[in-house]
């Protein structure tokens, strides 16, 4: 069960694994721990073609924590929005994907990378679909670290005043920021009891459990007439263990030993004919 979730997984985090050593920059921590929550979307939930990104009907999706661009890139490549050999010009001069994520990608819908952003922009686009009386929904993946900036709270104030049940909001709560643990910088206490009373409607899953995650993201909104707020209480760096819950993980130098050991980590972790499907590693 949940095979095909965990596939796209670990391709995903082994392709992001090689992104990073191959553009010696990134935010591979942050990019891991979101891996199981994108791979459910993209395989399970998210009405998108990738042989027309464009199709005016497809579910909207934006990561407002663009610095983990890479994941997304490294899913739509495996989805068929385009070419898996663009995976290899990650964040190089001239190459088709920047290091944080730019909507001149087929299957990006914007173009991220200053925290707090991404929810009032899907705001606005949740609002627009509203008054067009469109079906699409909008997900957008946000942070802790998003959720310090006043922009999201103004967000958040504002799609609860508008009832913008057609937006998701999925928070990848690893706890930890780029300097340090996010309750020692600005702690968001009891997220729900802060995001409720603004007329929206939170829950709190395992965001590494394909069936929460899946049981979840199937029952969207979850209260017609609320957004909703996802918790996805999540392991910075999850799936290789000398990155996990690792304040520098956030800014990992993948050199040649790391990239080995994860690959091997992400293959011993898996099925064999998963395994046998993952990215190899990418020597320069």
């Amino acid at each position: 069960m949940y095979e095909n979730y965990r596939a796209l997984a670990a391709k995903a985090r082994a392709h992001c694994l090689n992104m990073v050593y191959i553009g010696q920059s990134g935010h591979i921590g942050s990019m891991l721990s979101a891996a199981d929550v994108l791979a459910v979307l993209y395989e399970g939930i998210l009405r998108v073609d990738p042989e027309n990104p464009e199709w005016p009907e497809r579910d909207r999706f934006l990561l407002s924590k663009g610095h983990a661009g890479a994941l997304v890139y490294a899913i739509l490549a495996e989805k068929g929005f385009f070419p898996k050999e663009w995976l290899n010009t990650y964040d190089q001069n001239g190459g088709k994907l920047l290091g944080h994520i730019s909507h001149h990608v087929p299957g990006v819908e914007f173009s991220t990378g200053s925290l707090g952003h991404g929810l009032s922009i899907a705001c606005g686009m949740a609002k627009v679909a509203r008054e067009k009386h469109q079906k699409h929904r909008i997900f957008v993946m946000t942070s802790d670290g998003d959720l310090n900036e006043g922009s999201s709270w103004e967000a958040i104030m504002f799609a609860g005043q508008h009832h913008l049940d057609n937006l998701i909001a999925i928070v990848d709560y690893n706890r930890i920021q780029a300097l340090g643990f996010s309750k020692d910088i600005c702690d968001l206490g009891d997220l729900d009891s802060r995001v409720s009373p603004f007329g929206w409607t939170c829950v709190s899953i395992d965001g590494h459990d394909y069936g929460q995650i899946e049981d979840v993201l199937k029952s969207v909104p979850l209260v017609p007439g609320k957004p909703t707020m996802v918790i996805a209480n999540t392991i910075k760096g999850k799936g290789v263990s000398f990155m996990e819950n690792q304040v520098h993980s956030h800014y990992w130098h993948v050199g040649d030993e790391d990239l080995d050991k994860a690959l091997k980590e992400l293959a011993g972790g898996v099925p064999a004919e998963i395994a046998e499907c993952l990215p190899q590693g990418v020597k320069a």
